[in-house]
């Protein structure tokens, strides 16, 4: 399944109100809860903050990837939130990160992952639409950017 397939409005939040790291990853694990992808919040926490651990998930651009396999879920599943203001995720640049997109996936399943990680890496090349994703103000307006692109 492509990753434009998987951004529902349901699991975008827009704009984040959390100011730190460990508040974007709970926010976004917590989108996840309410629009019914899963169930238990402390486990996909605790596993996406494991993942921290290893190693910011901050990339470059204002983009930042928490992701994480889980037995939590069943298949591949993603929150993406916005931040226009930015939030320090310990970014490779130093840059505060604007746009996240939190990737769970089960332990058995490295495919759809890996291809979800590669879309996101294709998709967000574009600094031009990177910006009109990052002004976006509702989440059907981000639904829609992605499937235009």
């Amino acid at each position: 399944m492509a990753l434009v397939d998987l951004i529902r409005p349901e699991v975008v939040k827009v704009p984040l109100v959390s100011t730190t790291k460990p508040e974007v990853i709970r926010e976004l694990v917590e989108v996840l809860r309410d629009s019914g992808k899963i169930a238990d919040v402390e486990a996909v926490y605790d596993a996406l903050m494991k993942r921290e651990s290893l190693g910011s998930t901050g990339l470059e651009q204002g983009i930042a990837v928490p992701h994480a396999k889980t037995p939590s879920v069943n298949s591949l599943t993603i929150a993406l939130g916005i931040s226009p203001k930015g939030i320090d995720f310990q970014a490779i640049d130093g840059n505060p990160s604007k746009l996240f997109f939190l990737l769970l996936a089960p332990p058995d399943q490295s495919g759809p992952h890996i291809e979800a990680l590669a879309d996101i890496a294709r998709i967000t090349k574009s600094q031009a639409f990177c910006r009109t994703v990052i002004g976006a103000t509702t989440p059907a307006e981000v639904v829609e950017l992605f499937s235009e692109n």
